[in-house]
């Protein structure tokens, strides 16, 4: 929790003096209630607005969105619903992108951020980030495919993937982990075992696990201990 005065001054736009004044002016609100207390406690999840504009959180912003099918991990996509687009007002324009690809039809966890160099630190092909997923085929899983994984799978085209490791679940179901992400690569590895994925879900991504409690389509910025994991990568 932190003084309205001292979010407001957060973001730049106006000085902690300024701040102040246009709070006793009654013109920030606080989840919709006018609010002329410069020393009012909020929290994160409070919106804030200031002459009906939310403001946007200063510095660089991290969130971890539940990504729901049928929603690409784009900024922009004509004709396309984007994950952007699932964004709330405060957090348009703020060069925030999705760090790294989920399939339109996959779900599960997908870090957004604003943050370039992180990103790209996370997205490296040198630094091998576990990527974790549970799956659905058709056909019917066994211990071949477990040590498939293991080896490598061949894909269609000749490349042999690194390593990895596939938990079977039951005869259907399975987590597997990779650490790189060539395009559609959990589907071309299973379809190389002629057991096509019929759903996919990212549950972790390095140190970032899926908050199971987000419903599809929701979002929420990163706790301390998330930030500390994503940045010890």
């Amino acid at each position: 929790m932190e003084r309205l005065d001292k979010r407001l001054a957060a973001t730049g736009k106006w000085s902690r003096k300024e701040a102040r004044e246009l709070i006793r002016a009654g013109r920030a609100a606080v989840d919709g209630q006018v609010c002329r207390t410069p020393e009012q406690k909020v929290g994160e999840e409070d919106a804030v607005t200031v002459d009906g504009v939310p403001i946007g959180p200063q510095g660089p912003v991290y969130l971890m969105l539940n990504k729901p099918a049928g929603v690409v991990s784009s900024t922009a996509e004509p004709g396309e619903r984007t994950v952007l687009d699932l964004l709330g007002e405060e957090y348009q324009n703020l060069g925030i992108f999705p760090a790294g690809r989920l399939d339109k039809d996959t779900e599960g966890l997908l870090l957004l951020t604003n943050d370039g160099p992180l990103a790209h630190r996370l997205l490296s092909p040198k630094r091998h980030v576990d990527k974790v997923y549970y799956l659905e085929v058709d056909g019917a899983l066994d211990q071949d495919d477990v040590e498939a994984v293991r080896a490598g799978v061949v894909l269609g085209d000749g490349y042999t993937c690194l390593p990895g490791e596939l938990e079977l679940l039951s005869s259907q179901s399975a987590r597997i982990t990779i650490h790189e992400g060539k395009y559609h690569q959990i589907k071309r590895m299973l379809a190389a075992r002629g057991k096509p994925v019929t759903y996919l879900k990212r549950v972790r991504f390095g140190p970032l696990e899926l908050d199971e409690s987000l419903p599809k389509g929701a979002y929420r910025q990163l706790n301390d201990r998330e930030l500390k994991g994503i940045f010890s990568q």
